[in-house]
Order: C-alpha cells, then sequence, then structure tokens
C-alpha cells in the first residue's frame, strides 16, 4: 500500500475514534465537558490532514457525493468544535447539558462521508 493511502487511511481511523469518544463520552455524560472539546478537536484535525492527503492522491477536489459531504463534514465539525468551544468559555450552563443534542447529529451527518470513503475505496 502506498505511505500516502496508509497515512490517509489511518489518519481517517483516528478521526473516527476521536470524534466518536467525545460525542458519545459528553452524549452518555449529559454535560459537555473539557475533555469532550479536546476530542472533538483532535478528530478534526486528523479528519483535515487525512482529507488533505487523500485530496492530494486525487490530484484535486472532486465535485462528487463522497467529496460534497466531505467538505460539508468537515466544515460542520470545524463549526461544532468552535461553538462547543464558546459554550464551555462562557460556562453556559443550559448550553452545557443540551450540547450533546448538536453533537449527535453532526456524528451522524459525518459518518455519511466516513462511509462512502470505505465503500469506493
Amino acid at each position: 500500500m502506498n505511505p500516502m493511502v496508509r497515512a490517509a487511511v489511518l489518519l481517517m481511523i483516528a478521526a473516527l475514534t476521536f470524534y466518536s469518544v467525545g460525542v458519545w463520552s459528553e452524549r452518555v455524560s449529559g454535560r459537555l465537558k473539557w475533555w469532550h472539546l479536546s476530542f472533538f478537536w483532535l478528530g478534526f484535525v486528523c479528519d483535515t490532514v487525512g482529507t488533505d492527503l487523500m485530496w492530494r492522491l486525487a490530484g484535486a477536489f472532486r465535485p462528487t457525493f463522497h467529496g460534497a459531504t466531505g467538505a460539508a463534514a468537515l466544515i460542520l465539525m470545524l463549526l461544532h468544535a468552535s461553538w462547543a468551544t464558546l459554550v464551555l468559555l462562557r460556562r453556559d450552563e443550559r448550553a452545557i447539558m443540551t450540547f450533546h443534542r448538536i453533537s449527535v447529529v453532526v456524528w451522524a451527518i459525518w459518518l455519511v462521508p466516513f462511509v462512502t470513503g470505505i465503500l469506493l475505496g
């Protein structure tokens, strides 16, 4: 296997792991915590770097279903982690207790390009 492909695949698996641990731990605890936020950001960074490697291998961004949902998922992950950061910095107790509702939706949307990537790969 090409080393760049191997690195991209490992980064995407790391993104899945970090993001899933962050989202589902938050869901189970029912309260957004700083360590959840760190897992959101770790998942986002791994996904961004892995996606960049995949785009380099492909030669460019391709306007396919997988490409479009992947780009949308990255944007949603960035917005999600940024919003979680603001919620924690503001110490908004109501938002801290209900943030998991958004997290699970973003995670589910993120799974679409992850799964299509597996099927296409």
